[in-house]
């Protein structure tokens, strides 16, 4: 069972199926305990909270309500998550958040103004639904549509599966798989094919299961918002470090992520945006379709390339990463990098890991010498007028970041190329269809060895697993 959905639309939580993913109905204390009916969210909330009030407060505190999370970048320490970072796909939700924040854990933040330290104002059905009713306006600031029953998803909430995460997980950036390749509506209820972890007709894992949850802290962050933030996910909080009975595979492990091996795909099912040119926008020309059935333009956002069973790109990773902040200065004919990962072969904490790199070509002050930050959605916006100048003065006197630093828009725009770094960790393939050793030595073409820092593949040239160890 699945349902398709248009490219803004969100996923509804496909619960009719959970019964066998851990929640018995017939105990189910909240039946008598919640009396409606309910005019809004936040009048569900604020039953929730005379029984839940630390729960809500706990969860208060985590990145997925404050939509920011102090990190460390290289020199420098920032507040920074999807409240402020700047992407490239539609850039930031600065003057959209009705819009962007239809993905909020919350209810009503449609604009700076919105109260981070009001309880009845976060949203608990979204993560505990289990009907498969419960659906978020697409451009309700966080809002359930008006159709949707709050009694009964209320009287019906349980533990989150993996439809509940994936309602805006698989859907980030405005349609299915656009945003993480890795992550989309066949991650639902996906079969071994698609990841040996999560196969519903097998280990059935749900999110939790590596994602693991203190206080409503779920572990995790992705390196496209929080690129400095500590992961404590990984392969060996469940396998040992040297599991395989070859000792030569083992030795891998030491600078090879077990994810380079194991996940030698991504986007298997669903095809996942692999580029987004901005530049190209507000053109009279007829919006076109991929192989996939994908847009290949549309005038409101430009041109897109898609791809489907897509072969990572491979960096060396350390655990920590390097991004751009609003208001960062950017070379215009040079390549700027939005999130990346830090590490390299002389680095012992280093390993090679497999990504999605998604390149953009997006908005940027000329006299300024920053990237914009445009306002696409609503009154004013580039999609109502198609208007740059006035999406770019709008977007960035909505940006905090920008306006902190008394950065105005100059009235001068370009376009300049970008480049996200996505990790690459679901999808996991069955052991049979790993990378076998000619996929990457004598003469395989999965790593480019120079890239990587070697003088070619080292098992050819008899170099060790770093670049200052020979054999």
């Amino acid at each position: 069972m699945r349902t398709v959905f248009s490219q803004w639309a969100l996923a509804p939580l496909s619960g009719v199926m959970l019964l066998g993913s851990g929640l018995a109905m017939a105990d189910n204390p909240h039946k008598e305990a919640i009396e409606g009916p309910f005019a809004s969210g936040t009048e569900v909330t604020q039953q929730c909270l005379a029984c839940h009030e630390d729960e809500a407060h706990d969860f208060m505190k985590t990145s997925h309500w404050s939509w920011s999370l102090t990190q460390e970048l290289p020199g420098r320490t920032v507040e920074r998550g999807k409240k402020n970072a700047i992407n490239n796909f539609c850039t930031s939700i600065a003057g959209n958040e009705p819009r962007c924040t239809s993905c909020h854990a919350g209810y009503g933040w449609k604009d700076s103004s919105f109260d981070f330290a009001d309880a009845s104002k976060v949203d608990c059905l979204v993560c505990h639904d289990t009907t498969g009713t419960y659906i978020k306006d697409p451009a309700g600031a966080g809002e359930p549509l008006a159709k949707v029953d709050l009694e009964k998803v209320a009287k019906n909430v349980g533990k989150p599966v993996r439809d509940n995460c994936g309602s805006c997980h698989f859907y980030g950036g405005g349609g299915d798989a656009v945003k993480h390749g890795d992550l989309d509506s066949s991650m639902a209820y996906p079969d071994k094919a698609t990841d040996v972890h999560m196969d519903a007709d097998g280990n059935d894992f749900q999110c939790q299961a590596c994602h693991t949850t203190e206080s409503h802290a779920i572990s995790g962050n992705a390196m496209g918002v929080s690129p400095g933030g500590i992961d404590h996910i990984g392969c060996e909080n469940c396998h040992e470090g040297a599991p395989h009975k070859n000792k030569k595979i083992n030795e891998h492990t030491a600078t090879v992520a077990c994810q380079t091996c194991h996940i030698p795909f991504f986007a298997r099912n669903e095809a996942t945006k692999m580029s987004w040119d901005w530049s190209t926008a507000g053109q009279d020309r007829e919006e076109t379709l991929d192989e996939y059935g994908r847009k290949t333009f549309q005038k409101k956002k430009g041109s897109f390339t898609w791809g489907k069973m897509v072969k990572p790109a491979y960096a060396w990773y350390n655990g920590k990463a390097g991004a751009y902040m609003a208001g960062d200065p950017i070379k215009a004919d040079e390549v700027t990098r939005l999130s990346y990962p830090l590490g390299d072969i002389q680095d012992a904490g280093a390993k090679i890991y497999p990504f999605k790199v998604h390149t953009g070509k997006q908005i940027y002050d000329k006299k300024h010498n920053i990237l914009a930050t445009a306002k696409t959605y609503g009154a004013g916006g580039y999609w109502t007028e198609f208007d740059w100048d006035k999406a770019a003065k709008l977007g960035m006197e909505a940006n905090p970041t920008l306006k902190a630093k008394g950065i105005a828009y100059s009235g001068e725009y370009g376009f300049a190329p970008t480049e996200m770094w996505w990790r690459i960790n679901h999808m996991v393939s069955k052991k049979e269809e790993a990378l076998k050793c000619n996929a990457c030595h004598n003469g395989g073409d999965r790593l480019d060895w120079k890239a990587l820092g070697y003088e070619g593949d080292p098992m050819k040239n008899k170099q060790g697993p770093r670049h200052n160890q020979s054999k």
